[in-house]
């Protein structure tokens, strides 16, 4: 009986330290952001006139027309949308799979493995601003990269690969499948970062006695992997999943997210840029909740 109400207590302890941890995100949320969602809310259901003179707007109710213009009348965005949703289900898997075998790998006891931790990370903390200058503003890499368009037939990495392959016997949708992934590695590693940090911190907590028992039993390095390593990690790949679904789709260059932005600064059409908004927001609160209950089936906790 003592036993099971200590268990409780330090239940009830570790539910209080969390919930001081995400305090300040509750807090700034209800402060910051419920007011300009519910605002966003009617912006979409009405149709908004701006008087930039006097700062201010009125808003008229329509209904769901700008929900009925969004996927009925604009040409643009159920296109951008599909495919958006497409190059997730490629990336989201890849990027969680590829992170968990960086993450073991850079687990492993070896000299400079602290450099090496450090170098798997380094693309998160240069997307942040230096890389994405290199990227957009950079005009000797913008020529460069024209000048090699012009000068050369090899347009991206798999070009090569397709003409090796491309009498290969495979299937066409398997080759299409495998080029998506290769073209998306440098996507793939620049997302990474985090979660690399999040299976780290997983992977550490497991007892190494552990893997020396099923050593000693016969199990080979494949074999506690799955029955060891991807059990207790796996609540982590929960975390990633919808991290990296959460990541993927708040990217700055996102073609959903340009038309939403354009069509609100550019066309000044705050309802029907609100009304995308919202269904660009409820189809990923859907992926995330659909990942989450499929994940959360064999997902291992333990004590």
């Amino acid at each position: 009986m003592a036993k099971v109400k200590k268990q409780k207590n330090l239940q009830r302890r570790k539910a209080i330290a969390g919930y001081i941890f995400i305090a300040p995100f509750i807090i700034g949320f209800i402060a910051f952001m419920v007011m300009p969602l519910l605002e966003s809310l009617r912006m979409s259901l009405s149709s908004v006139t701006i008087y930039p003179g006097q700062g201010g707007f009125v808003l008229d109710y329509i209904g769901i027309k700008n929900f009925k213009d969004a996927f009925l009348v604009d040409s643009e965005f159920n296109r951008f949308l599909t495919e958006e949703l497409s190059q997730m289900l490629i990336q989201v898997p890849t990027t969680v799979i590829v992170s968990l075998f960086m993450a073991m790998l850079i687990n492993q006891t070896f000299k400079g493995r602290g450099l090496v931790r450090a170098i798997f990370f380094l693309p998160v903390i240069l997307s942040s601003g230096v890389l994405v200058g290199l990227e957009y503003d950079n005009s000797l890499l913008s020529g460069l990269e024209a000048y090699i368009t012009e000068n050369s037939q090899v347009t991206s990495i798999t070009s090569v690969l397709e003409q090796v392959l491309s009498n290969s016997g495979f299937g066409t949708r398997f080759l299409n499948f495998v080029y998506d992934i290769i073209n998306n590695v440098y996507n793939v590693v620049m997302a990474s970062g985090v979660q690399i940090i999040i299976y780290l911190s997983g992977l550490q907590t497991i007892s190494a006695s552990m893997y020396e028992a099923a050593k000693i039993e016969g199990c080979s390095a494949w074999e506690s992997f799955w029955k060891i390593t991807l059990p207790m990690v796996s609540p982590m790949v929960l975390v990633n999943i919808i991290y990296s679904i959460v990541d993927f789709f708040m990217r700055s260059d996102s073609d959903v997210m340009t038309k939403i932005s354009e069509t609100m600064i550019i066309k000044m059409d705050y309802g029907f840029s609100s009304a995308m908004a919202w269904v660009y927001f409820v189809a990923v609160m859907l992926i995330i909740a659909v990942f989450s209950l499929i994940t959360s089936r064999w997902v291992y906790y333990y004590e």
